[in-house]
């Protein structure tokens, strides 16, 4: 996907600035004039496939002259003349490449798959066209030599010196041969994160499970087994049963089959995507992008990819995080082998004859919470309704922390019917953003939850967020209510806190509006959300029966609040072996890339001590969208790292009363408003007052006293 792409370029945001000349892009192509729906909303009715490619290189050449009549600018630099007309180039870019990004993630086609092939490189091609001129670089340069000169103020000061890091990092210190060499990285490397996407998706979709009849979904509520007749029935299976699959190693159908020969059918092809031969395998995808990832940071003077990465990252090195790695993982899995021991317990009293295996663990966890808690997450299911989590749930709470309220509306077009849209209004009563909610799974949209903009606040562009959340909810039967599992709660609620960050921006400059702060950041202030899924006064208001509207009974939400904790050494197992598998890719020097991905994959996993077969990686390498996508390259760790931030920062809100206004002001004004203004860990002090203690995630994961 082209994101990534586009946060290296010199876009600023859809702006009211004046649209595009005529001659740059036909007045008929949407993208040739902001559109004119409330904060520049994509007019989504008018945008058609074949929009995008005109509009992309008209939008690149668009950029390309304004970068060069600043390279060019026969004027001395200045702040204003230089970073401040950066940051406002590239607006047609940016609205097109925004929203194609978005759209191929969340709604994709073939003809979408193809303009993201031909496109990734040229995009690559782009940014390098910017970062690598010398005359813009020099600018900056005697902009940033001279610095503490300049009188500007603290956000004018941090944009210059990212802009400097930018151009540093990207290769503008190169040599001309050697930035011949790293452009043709770049494009490579582009092409290829694009070819491992598409991969995935397209083997998740064929990978999924077909059965011949409905006793063979025993356990499986009617309406779930309805759903999977009616996927049957829409790839052209009439009569059969299709279980479909998500990009996690782990699926949600493994709690509920009762026969086990599924439940290891459904896990096997789980685990077999992209290694099994054929034409989405992505093992050759693998080795070749790891090989030039390492040869690029070579290149550029660093020993490995991770190093590379991580020098931009609050985590600094590869030291860091492999000491945060390593300290986690012996009492992680340690945790695990208890659990694993309880389960074959269950296992034993029941008769059965085998030793727990992966496909085994959801199906019989359930049962061991069920023994020590007397609750399964089937008797939580009627009480999280979709809507009422979201408008009762996930809006209450924006609303008693921070004042916020929200208003659906139906007159703005959308992508596809389940998109919901609403309008969300600050305490003042002023609008604040537009968010939008896709929460349905589609065989043509990417697997996982996550967050993005369509347009980005800024003061210099005079623009507002215009927001959206995709989770990948099972959609049920029409005329069936939407259950969602406590998980999906929490996503939801997760997914809503970097919507939050989005949305609470207030910064000046493009470059550090809402989540454009450090990845090993930017996951903290969306996990600080998840702590008012179960907070009692908000679960209180959205865990309501479906049926017949009672609240959920205190004795099950004191069980759901007591087992937090439970089954967290699975959970921080399963996340630390894909943690550890992402470093031990990117931090192989060139040479040091093997032929054989399963096979380093297994002895990777064995050298950390996280070999533990029941609990196989979240991700295994060759369907690890986040590592080898290009979002997370060597930065799947963030969840952690932020997690110490997140965990220290939900015990200051417990100290501090909770679920108050004046609490939620305190967070959104010293960051969540700041947007990436400033250095993230300043941003962590200014909130909390000192720096981050790892003591309260230790005790939420119970990793004490190992």
């Amino acid at each position: 996907m082209l994101i990534a792409a586009v946060s290296l370029a010199l876009a600023g945001v859809a702006s009211a600035a004046p649209a595009a000349p005529a001659a740059v892009l036909d007045a008929s192509n949407p993208f040739a004039r902001i559109s004119t729906l409330p904060l520049h909303y994509p007019a989504f009715d008018k945008i058609e496939d074949q929009h995008f490619l005109p509009a992309f290189a008209a939008g690149m050449r668009a950029q390309l002259r304004e970068v060069d009549a600043i390279a060019n600018n026969p004027k001395a630099p200045t702040f204003d003349n230089t970073i401040v007309a950066m940051e406002r180039s590239g607006q047609l870019l940016t609205r097109v490449a925004t929203t194609f990004s978005n759209l191929q993630g969340a709604n994709t086609n073939d003809k979408l798959d193809a303009i993201d092939r031909e496109m990734s490189p040229k995009m690559a091609a782009h940014a390098d066209a910017i970062f690598l001129n010398d005359k813009l670089y020099q600018r900056v340069k005697a902009l940033f030599d001279k610095r503490d000169t300049l009188g500007l103020n603290p956000e004018a000061a941090y944009l210059l010196e990212r802009y400097h890091k930018d151009f540093v990092r990207a290769g503008a210190r190169l040599s001309g041969a050697d930035k011949v060499k790293l452009k043709a990285y770049n494009a490579d490397i582009a092409t290829l994160q694009t070819s491992f996407t598409q991969n995935v998706l397209k083997e998740t979709n064929a990978s999924a499970l077909v059965l011949d009849t409905r006793a063979e979904l025993a356990g499986m509520s009617e309406a779930g087994i309805d759903a999977a007749a009616a996927e049957a029935k829409t790839r052209g299976l009439d009569g059969k049963f299709v279980i479909a699959l998500t990009n996690t190693t782990g699926q949600a159908p493994l709690a509920l089959l009762s026969n086990r020969a599924v439940r290891e059918r459904l896990m096997a092809a789980s685990l077999a995507r992209g290694s099994r031969g054929g034409q989405f395998d992505n093992r050759e995808v693998v080795i070749k992008l790891a090989t030039l990832r390492a040869e690029r940071a070579a290149l550029l003077g660093y020993p490995n990819f991770a190093a590379y990465s991580l020098e931009d990252q609050t985590a600094k090195n590869t030291t860091a995080v492999n000491t945060l790695l390593a300290e986690l993982a012996k009492p992680a899995v340690a945790n695990a082998r208890r659990e694993a021991a309880e389960i074959q317990k269950v296992i034993d009293a029941e008769g059965g004859r085998f030793q727990v295996g992966a496909a085994d663990w959801a199906y019989y966890t359930d049962k061991v919470r069920a023994a020590r808690f007397s609750f399964d997450e089937n008797q939580l299911k009627p009480y999280f309704e979709m809507n009422n989590v979201l408008t009762k749930g996930v809006f209450f709470a924006a609303g008693k922390l921070y004042g916020l309220s929200f208003k659906e509306r139906h007159d703005l077009p959308v992508y596809n019917p389940d998109v919901r849209v609403f309008d969300v209004f600050d305490a003042n009563g002023k609008q604040l953003a537009i968010f939008l909610a896709d929460m349905y799974a589609r065989s043509n949209k990417q697997g996982g939850a996550w967050m993005n903009e369509y347009v980005s606040q800024s003061a210099l562009m005079g623009t507002r967020s215009v927001v959206a959340n995709h989770l990948n909810i099972p959609k049920p039967p029409a005329g069936e209510p939407t259950l969602l599992t406590y998980d999906e709660v929490r996503t939801m609620f997760h997914e809503f806190g970097h919507a939050l960050h989005g949305m609470f921006s207030n910064v000046t400059y493009p470059r550090f509006s809402g989540t454009n702060v450090p990845r090993d950041f930017v996951e903290y202030p969306s996990q600080v959300n998840e702590m008012w899924a179960v907070w009692p006064e908000v679960l209180a208001n959205y865990a309501k029966h479906y049926k017949s509207g009672a609240a959920m009974p205190k004795e099950l939400l004191d069980k759901v609040i007591a087992s937090k904790k439970f089954n967290q050494g699975f959970l921080t197992t399963e996340y630390l072996a894909a943690s550890l598998l992402d470093q031990r890719w990117h931090q192989l020097a060139p040479a040091q890339v093997p032929a054989d991905v399963l096979g380093f994959e297994a002895a990777a996993l064995k050298d950390a001590g996280v070999d533990f077969a029941p609990v196989p990686p979240r991700y295994r390498t060759t369907y690890f969208s986040h590592s080898f996508s290009g979002g997370y390259s060597a930065g799947y760790y963030a969840y952690l790292w932020s997690e110490k931030l997140d965990a220290d920062s939900v015990e200051w809100f417990k100290e501090n009363g909770g679920l108050l206004r004046k609490n939620g002001d305190h967070f959104r004004k010293t960051l969540l408003s700041r947007g990436g203004s400033a250095d993230a860990l300043e941003l962590f002090h200014h909130f909390r007052g000192r720096e981050p203690k790892i003591e309260a995630l230790l005790e939420r994961r119970g990793l004490t006293g190992n």
